[in-house]
């Protein structure tokens, strides 16, 4: 375009006073097609030439002055807009030309806003008019089609717009001091206000901001600054209603940069079973585990399903009532007593110190209790369980740590005193006498940390003293008290840590007497009995250490890892660990072979239980042969029995593994052994070592040696249907065992036990225990698949909801890998054959992709924390390369996952920045460098890269709708796609499809579903809201 024609058209228009039409068709004509006036911003290194405008609108003109400066300035829109302003009121005809040229789209919204933000004389109240009127045209509807970088303009220019009007605004308050023309400084306050409403009342707008705010955060505090300036000038304001506006003006500006985080809580339930099962399931399988995962994955559930806090502690206080009333007998009542006291305190106490909004957490705590102290048949229940009142001794421990004040504890438990006078009465006068397992719980937890100390001690010193604490840790429940205390405070492995020392400790002999013979081999016997029902009882984690600096591995970790039955673990019986020294096993036979007593000076302990594996080995053989008879046998077996019970424990646990590599046929005298092992003594002969030690108890060693071999036996005797009667304790030594019908399918299993929970609407203890042994039994992509087809089953709304709220806990049993189960075979599967998308129909596709999304979210805040319980990590993990072959993404194939993803318009090349290849720039996990080897990183990877085609696809369908499901759930569930979430493993590329569809295209979406903390990701985001 040649500038003298520009000059001598405005020279035309000045002297012919053109009208506002007339300038645009004369303008046309010289501007080439499809230009805007914004090309004359971008005239590089162009000087200001603010006299060409004096000139141009100068009574007289030099025409050849302005012919002389071609060099037009960049900010041509602004020069003339400050031309019309240049007087006290405006000048129309040039005011006329602008606005024509912004309803005719000649000049673009963030030019003119830009300009607009500049003028900063606000005394001349019609040029400011003139102003606000401008912005009517357009603010509105504001919008751009333009590049990335024109979009990220027009947010800049939009916040600039924002800070002028607060200052504008703030300018008129301050003017209502002076006391004079207050009326008109009402117009122009009024006008403002109104103008910032128009502005901050479009979601649209408030998400242009702030991605401003994000990009230029200098830009940003000038804002706040002029927010500050307003809102102190606010008390000048004589009208409410004036004040009442820019109130609201204030609070929407202030809201935006926390316009993702809003989430409403849902008001229409008050039952929330996924954290009843989430509490039930750790406190049923995972008293041992750390409190910060459960805390962790209970803020996630809460989040994702918007449980008002109050409730959400609830929920927990009903779980964990839920559990005491039916845990079994026991241990495991002793366990959840533990749970309910000791640890679940300590997690409110972490739940504390999230944000909870604008309430205090204790007042959510106090209000959680007061709607407890209504389900009275519960707490009677309990109260009846546990032959006391919890509730006062939770309100107690609660109050301890912090989490109810003085006075409401004090009113909680008049309260509950109060209804436990119409409570039904215990049982019997006998329960009156039983100390409530409660109260016991509480006072072993000072305890534990005393033990701890007495067993830090030095050993050498004081073996007697030592042996005296054993004797009363022994006595009664105490052990399994204690445990249950150290469990819930987590300090059980520290404890295991003490018993592991004190075995290595019986290793060394020297110079010793026969009465520190006898202590020493009571000392190992007790610790190896105390280790094994540890082992058994929490699981064999809690007792392996990390390597040791001197690589030496203490004996009963040895023995435990390659001796020690276990569910689910295979032994073998020929292990070298089985075959000690020749010498050793002879003279070992030969003391077993003889009833005469065992020779205590020098002996080493650790080595005879290595040693009577081998020896049984001999004595099994030898009767199989005829050389030893059935008496000879038992004669044997009441030796070993009759020595010390760890001899009897490492005995047994081979033979449990000898057993299970033999026929059926050959099985026969190695079960009688194991019966007659399991079988105990009680004559005057027995234990050797015990009877001289009055302070010992022998019947309570005698009980967890045989809760020990029973549960050794426990899979043996199922699978070779052989009965051996252990001693009665009058409790279930097993809970939880043998649970599966005989004879029945494990599917249909699942299907009648999914199906009865689904109708309560709750998982119970049982159930959870069942789903395990189903996951067990079936593997992780059977029990995934069948649980999804019953989920797909449902017709009804309310029971899909349901559905999905109890399949995530289930889930929670091992989540990791079903999540990747789920999301790397299961979903790809429906979304890609098109026979089943029938299936994905609402309500049960809807469901599903809830379900996803949570157990994506779950699954990858868990596992960047790198948090996985024990009770997951035995499970067999997947391969990693299995992955790899099932998934490839890696930089080797950008072709083809370019043409998938680059099949619209100019992203490819907007997104990429020159130095970047293509593959590396597809989305903000690439660019944040997340490592592609990691199973789950590249299943949701592959997922979005999936989720993408199917959205660019020229066929829609049900699995294009459960696709927009997915992410909508993605939305409500996250507070901003950044770092950290599953969105940004979604190419870039994906925003422009999304905002095609109808209930995706919300500026909202848009912000949450791209990386915002990326440059990168603010100018998709702003070219995505931009054009909406």
């Amino acid at each position: 375009m040649k500038v003298v024609n520009l000059k001598q058209a405005i020279l035309q228009a000045w002297k012919e006073r053109w009208s506002d039409y007339q300038w645009a068709i004369n303008m046309k004509k010289f501007f080439p097609k499809g230009a805007t006036w914004d090309i004359l911003n971008l005239a590089a290194n162009a000087r200001p030439s603010w006299e060409v405008i004096h000139l141009l609108f100068h009574p007289f003109p030099d025409v050849e002055n302005v012919f002389l400066c071609y060099n037009i300035s960049p900010s041509l829109l602004e020069a003339l807009l400050e031309q019309a302003m240049i007087g006290p009121s405006p000048n129309p005809l040039i005011l006329s030309y602008l606005k024509y040229a912004i309803s005719s789209q000649m000049v673009s919204y963030s030019t003119v806003l830009t300009a607009i933000s500049k003028f900063d004389d606000f005394s001349r109240d019609l040029c400011v008019q003139s102003l606000l009127e401008i912005m009517d045209m357009f603010c509105d509807r504001l919008s751009c089609h333009g590049k990335a970088e024109e979009c990220i303009g027009l947010c800049r220019a939009l916040m600039s717009a924002l800070n002028w009007l607060l200052r504008c605004a703030a300018f008129y308050t301050e003017k209502f001091k002076e006391m004079l023309d207050q009326v008109a400084a009402e117009n122009q306050l009024k006008m403002c206000l109104e103008r910032l409403e128009k502005i901050l009342d479009s979601m649209k707008n408030r998400a242009l901001i702030h991605i401003a705010k994000l990009e230029e955060t200098s830009s940003w505090s000038t804002v706040e600054q002029s927010l500050v300036k307003l809102g102190e000038n606010l008390n000048n304001l004589s009208s409410p209603q004036l004040r009442s506006q820019a109130d609201e003006c204030i609070s929407l500006i202030k809201s935006i940069p926390t316009m993702l985080s809003a989430h409403s809580d849902q008001l229409n339930k008050t039952g929330f079973p996924t954290i009843h099962a989430v509490v039930l399931l750790e406190g049923t399988m995972n008293l041992t585990g750390e409190t910060q995962p459960l805390v962790e994955q209970l803020m996630m559930v809460k989040r994702m399903q918007r449980i008002p806090s109050p409730l959400f502690v609830l929920e927990i206080w009903k779980a964990c009532f839920v559990g005491l009333i039916e845990s079994p007998e026991g241990t495991e009542e002793l366990k959840w007593t533990a749970f309910t006291f000791l640890k679940i305190p300590q997690v409110l106490v972490k739940l504390k110190k999230y944000p909870q909004g604008e309430k205090d957490f204790t007042e959510d705590v106090n209000c959680a209790f007061e709607f407890l102290l209504k389900l009275t048949p519960l707490l009677d229940k309990a109260d009846q369980r546990c032959n006391c009142d919890c509730t006062s001794l939770l309100l107690q421990e609660c109050s301890k740590q912090g989490l109810l004040s003085e006075t409401n504890m004090t009113n909680l438990t008049a309260k509950r005193t109060a209804d436990r006078e119409h409570a039904p009465r215990l049982k019997s006068a006998e329960n009156a006498n039983i100390q409530p397992n409660p109260g016991l719980i509480l006072r072993a937890e000072p305890t534990v940390t005393n033990i701890l100390k007495t067993m830090d001690a030095d050993h050498s010193k004081s073996p007697e003293g030592l042996l005296g604490v054993l004797g009363h840790m022994l006595s009664g429940k105490s052990l399994d008290l204690l445990l249950a205390a150290a469990a819930a405070t987590g300090k059980l492995k520290s404890f295991a840590r003490k018993f592991i020392k004190l075995n290595e400790f019986t290793k060394h002999i020297s110079g010793e007497g026969s009465k520190a013979a006898s202590v020493r081999a009571l000392l190992f016997d007790i610790s190896f009995l105390m280790l094994c029902h540890v082992a058994q009882t929490y699981g064999s984690e809690v007792i392996l250490s990390e390597s040791s600096p001197t690589g030496e591995v203490p004996f009963f970790e040895t023995w435990m890892q390659t001796c020690m039955p276990e569910e689910g673990k295979i032994l073998n019986p020929d292990h070298p660990c089985f075959r000690p020294d020749s010498t050793k096993v002879e003279s070992l036979v030969a003391l077993l072979n003889n009833s005469s007593e065992m020779k205590l000076v020098q002996m080493k302990w650790h080595e005879a239980c290595l040693s009577i594996s081998a020896a049984i080995l001999e004595i099994l053989n030898a009767w199989e042969n005829g050389v030893l008879t059935f008496e000879s046998i038992q004669k044997i077996t009441d030796n070993i029995k009759g020595k010390v019970c760890s001899m009897a424990v490492c005995a047994v646990a081979w033979l449990v593994a000898h057993v299970r590599m033999l026929g059926l046929d050959e099985r026969e005298k190695s079960l009688q052994m194991i019966r007659q092992l399991a079988t105990p003594l009680y004559s005057e002969n027995t234990l050797q070592f015990y009877n001289e030690r009055s302070s010992l108890s022998l019947p309570c060693s005698v009980v967890i040696m045989s809760s020990i071999l029973e549960h050794m036996c426990a899979d043996v005797l199922q699978q070779t249907a052989t009965q051996i009667k252990f001693p009665s304790t009058g409790m279930d030594t097993i809970p939880y065992w043998n649970l599966l019908p005989p004879k029945k399918p494990i599917k249909e299993v699942l299907t009648g036990v999914f199906t009865k929970v689904l109708e309560k609407g709750w998982v119970d203890s049982r159930s959870i225990h069942i789903f395990d042994t189903l996951l067990h039994m079936g593997g992780v992509y059977w029990f995934c698949n069948n649980l999804v087809k019953e989920l797909l089953k449902e017709t009804r709304k309310e029971h899909t909801l349901r559905a999905v709220e109890l399949l995530y806990s289930v889930f929670c049993l091992d989540m990791q890998q079903l999540t990747l189960t789920l999301l790397g075979h299961i979903l790809p599967n429906l979304l890609t054959d098109s026979s089943k998308w029938h299936m994905l129909m609402d309500p049960p596709g809807k469901a599903l992709a809830k379900l996803s999304v949570w157990c994506a979210l779950s699954s990858y805040s868990s596992h960047n924390r790198g948090q996985a319980s024990a009770r997951q990590k035995k499970r067999h993990r997947e391969d990693i390369e299995d992955y790899i072959s099932l998934f490839p993404l890696d930089d080797t194939q950008p072709s083809k996952l370019m043409r998938l993803l680059s099949s619209n318009e100019e992203d490819a090349n907007i997104l990429s920045s020159p130095n970047r290849s293509m593959s590396s720039s597809l989305s903000a996990s690439q660019l944040h460098t997340v490592s592609m080897r990691d199973p789950l990183n590249r299943v949701l990877a592959n997922l979005f890269l999936l989720i993408s085609s199917i959205l660019g696809a020229k066929t829609a369908g049900t699995h294009t709708q459960f696709v927009q499901w997915f992410m909508e759930e993605c939305v409500d569930c996250l507070e901003q796609g950044s770092r950290g979430s599953i969105l940004q493993f979604m190419p870039f590329t994906m925003v422009s499809e999304l905002v095609k569809v109808s209930t995706m295209s919300s500026p909202k979406i848009v912000l949450a579903i791209t990386d915002l903390s990326l440059p990168l990701g603010r100018r998709v985001a702003a070219k995505a809201i931009a054009a909406l």
